[in-house]
């Protein structure tokens, strides 16, 4: 459902197109002159503005330039029963992103709204990632993660499907967006889907889209990532989590490059570069059949295994330096000196989260500090570390077993046994959590 704006004299015009509009499933108010328009915009947050031309005082040109003047983004599609080429081409130099003639179509206005907020939306959502990504980086010296980053700029100007492996926290996604801004796509869209966080019952509609009254609570349409992503890059993570009925489904997509809605009656053509990730064996997936072995053929074609933070220690400070500038300016914090025993702490610990749960760490370090971060702030920070690396004796798989059983019970403790706040704590899914209780044999209750 989208919200919009109309602005006409006209009341027949207003009553009708409001009508309309809501039908569809569209929240739709009024208005009848371009000052209140202009006041409604700077008060409330718009999907779309539709304004008339020819209005009495102030005219939608005029309105059209003191939008854009305020700096409201909104997309604005002008509307006139007398229109002709100089007028429709000075709304668009005034930024109108549609011009449309009277009568009005009410099939063209609700495809006008539909690719006008579609669009609007993408934009939106890319700047926002791309903003986001300015932030993040890969901040390696490690002879091995130089072999991934050697690895992404091979692949990443190719449209060969890229499947990312490792660990939960291990920088996975960080690693696609990556292959994303090297690509030919890096102007167009990037989206992502966990296939672990979304219940299986709503994961086709979150690939796919539906159509209005496609099933109970369908109050609009909504578009799929696949459509979101059109032109650009779709992440899926996690796909090893995903539902068997989905992954024939899927299969079907990259075949055929399109996608049909639920409730839809015609395929949609897609332009997508769909890149997978997954802390899971798929190839024991496979062979226990929980995972297609058709579709792993697809999307493992050219795989990037991502390192374990513990087997990347040299890259510790680097991480640490790193996170700790961003968290102080995201905060304004003072930045704090970090000693060399302080390093060299961090370094002997074995990061269960990985450089998620390093970053996490960082801005708790920061917060502990007086004045400079040293190797007892490091242990009151990780006040587990000493003991559970203590306790465990055989082979490393087992440690590690025993370091991870005892972070989780900790925080677990911590957090009153609540599974979502423990979750977030550690930097993980709240199914991945599930799942590692289960492995590691800690019984819990909320």
């Amino acid at each position: 459902m989208s919200k919009l704006l109309l602005v006409d004299d006209d009341a027949n015009t207003l009553a009708s197109l409001a009508r309309a509009f809501r039908l569809a499933g569209h929240e739709a108010v009024v208005c009848d002159n371009a000052d209140r328009a202009l006041e409604l915009a700077r008060t409330q947050r718009f999907d779309m503005i539709f304004s008339d031309v020819v209005m009495p005082g102030k005219d939608g040109l005029a309105l059209l330039g003191e939008l854009k003047s305020a700096g409201i983004q909104t997309p604005v599609v002008m509307v006139s029963g007398q229109a002709n080429i100089e007028m429709a081409v000075r709304a668009t130099r005034l930024g109108a992103v549609d011009f449309l003639e009277k009568p009005l179509s009410t099939d063209k206005l609700l495809v006008t709204v539909e690719n006008t907020v579609k669009l609007s939306r993408l934009e939106h959502e890319n700047r926002r990632l791309k903003k986001q990504a300015g932030k993040q980086e890969l901040v390696s010296k490690s002879a091995v993660m130089q072999g991934v980053m050697a690895k992404i700029e091979r692949v990443a100007a190719s449209e060969t499907r890229v499947c990312i492996l490792g660990e939960t926290g291990t920088g996975k996604e960080l690693v696609a967006h990556t292959l994303h801004d090297k690509s030919p796509r890096r102007s167009g869209p990037f989206i992502t889907l966990n296939c672990a966080a979304i219940p299986a019952e709503l994961i086709e509609s979150e690939l796919f889209g539906h159509e209005k009254g496609a099933f109970t609570g369908a109050a609009s349409r909504h578009l799929g990532k696949f459509e979101q992503a059109d032109g650009g890059s779709l992440f899926l993570d996690e796909i090893g989590d995903m539902p068997a009925l989905m992954q024939a489904k899927l299969l079907r997509v990259l075949e055929q490059k399109e996608v049909e809605r639920i409730g839809g009656d015609r395929s949609i053509e897609v332009d997508v570069r769909v890149i997978v990730a997954t802390h899971r064996n798929l190839e024991e997936l496979v062979k226990k059949g929980e995972f297609r072995q058709d579709l792993y053929h697809r999307i493992f074609v050219f795989p990037i295994t991502l390192p374990p933070l513990r087997e990347r220690s040299d890259d510790i400070p680097l991480l640490v330096d790193h996170f700790a500038r961003a968290v102080a300016e995201q905060n304004d914090w003072k930045l704090r000196e970090i000693t060399a025993d302080a390093y060299g702490e961090l370094q002997r610990y074995s990061w269960p989260g990985n450089v998620r749960e390093l970053r996490n760490v960082v801005e708790r370090l920061l917060l502990l500090a007086d004045d400079s971060v040293n190797r007892a702030t490091v242990r009151q920070a990780l006040p587990m570390a000493e003991s559970a690396t203590s306790s465990a004796n055989g082979p490393l798989s087992e440690r590690m077993d025993a370091l991870e059983r005892e972070v989780i019970l900790t925080e677990l403790k911590k957090h009153g046994n609540k599974m979502t706040d423990t979750a977030r704590a550690l930097g993980l899914e709240r199914s991945h959590l599930y799942k590692k209780c289960q492995q590691l044999g800690i019984e819990h209750k909320n």
